[in-house]
């Protein structure tokens, strides 16, 4: 099965594509990952993409959309894949289907822009250790303190309010379409999130199975 998963910064859409990989053992591709991936290993579009990058720049659609290419011909792709993080755009949707690549499932996972501001808002980070707090999900034994190492529980830079409000900006004007483009061909599904990730889970396992 080729899945999609959409949804704005912090709704939890990584998490759900990490249980679905598991549940069908399918590779998640993630954007990001994969550009990283491109570099290390020199690829055609990898030193493409450095290029963009070392010039302080946005890779651009038709390399990331190359790299992306080259990453679904891998064979751990045969029996299907999940994309967390493409496409953005319907540029990159459109490329996706001049590509021949079939997708049988678009998951969408909806959460409140209010909800995703107070949980990343909320969100510490150890500075040391990399260990991951909330300031009322997720409490750590002392306030400030990491529980594994001591270290300093800092705010990242991602999760500051205004970072957030920016990224969720952009999502609605530029991802946010993707939801009519993919609506219109009936493989789009919508999961409402929920606050306890299982079961923001289960329905998205009952979604893939509808």
């Amino acid at each position: 099965m080729n899945i999609i998963f959409l949804g704005a910064p912090g709704a939890g859409k990584g998490t759900q594509a990490e249980k679905v990989s598991e549940k069908l053992s399918i590779p998640t591709i993630s954007t990001g990952n994969i550009i990283r991936e491109a570099l290390r290993n020199g690829t055609e579009m990898g030193l493409k993409a450095k290029e963009f990058i070392e010039a302080g720049k946005l890779v651009s659609d038709e390399v990331v959309i190359g790299i992306i290419k080259e990453r679904l011909s891998a064979d751990d792709c045969n029996n299907g894949f999940i994309l967390d993080g493409f496409p953005r755009t319907i540029p990159q949707a459109e490329a996706l289907d001049t590509m021949g690549i079939v997708i049988d499932k678009v998951i969408d996972i909806e959460v409140a822009d209010e909800a995703i501001a107070k949980r990343m808002g909320g969100r510490r980070v150890c500075a040391k250790c990399g260990a991951s707090y909330h300031l009322e999900y997720k409490k750590p034994d002392v306030e400030g303190v990491c529980n594994l190492c001591q270290g300093e529980l800092v705010q990242r830079k991602d999760d500051a309010p205004e970072t957030v409000l920016e990224r969720l900006k952009i999502y609605h004007e530029e991802t946010e379409p993707l939801k009519d483009y993919y609506s219109k061909t009936g493989k789009l599904v919508i999961v409402e999130g929920q606050e306890e990730v299982a079961d923001t889970t289960a329905l998205t396992f009952k979604a893939l199975e509808d």
